[in-house]
């Protein structure tokens, strides 16, 4: 893979800071060419063009986006945001079971800063698919530790949300 270069980089997350000083289409064209400064189908590039189309109302377009930057074989930190705003808009445009799937694997595959992001995204599409009750467990037990006091008991009643035994409803 073509190594990126630290100035891209940061022109990169200066455009993404600057997201609100652009129209939609005019913050898509720029990243485009940054893009187009890579490879053709360069894993990154093909990420942030679906980010700008995912952040800019273009759900459709993202998703085959990500999917491309996912099988060239996206690494890091931006894999793992892709996977996240892939499952956010597939679930946006009504394949929440996807979403559940891809994220439920994600919790499985890594952990790292992200986890509570992915976590709350879950949540989402659980909520979606008519799992109520274990998106808001799953949302105490992602809360629950940043809790000053009453983690333990939060866990418990998360985990009491799901269980078998008649009290998940």
């Amino acid at each position: 893979m073509t190594t990126i270069a630290p100035e891209w980089e940061q022109r990169v997350a200066a455009l993404w800071d600057a997201f609100d000083d652009h129209e939609e289409a005019e913050f898509r064209s720029l990243m485009e060419k940054l893009a187009a400064e890579l490879p053709e189908d360069h894993a990154v590039g093909l990420f942030e063009r679906a980010s700008a189309c995912d952040s800019t109302g273009l759900g459709e377009e993202a998703i085959g986006l990500y999917r491309r930057a996912l099988g060239i074989g996206l690494t890091g930190e931006r894999r793992r945001r892709a996977v996240v705003q892939l499952a956010s808009s597939l679930r946006a445009l009504g394949h929440a079971r996807e979403a559940v799937d891809l994220l439920t694997a994600e919790r499985k595959r890594v952990s790292d800063h992200l986890d509570d992001s992915v976590a709350a995204f879950l949540a989402l599409a659980l909520a979606d698919v008519g799992r109520e009750r274990e998106a808001v467990a799953l949302s105490l037990t992602t809360l629950a530790p940043h809790l000053p006091r009453y983690t333990h008991s939060v866990n418990a009643y998360a985990q009491e949300m799901t269980e078998p035994d008649g009290t998940s409803g």
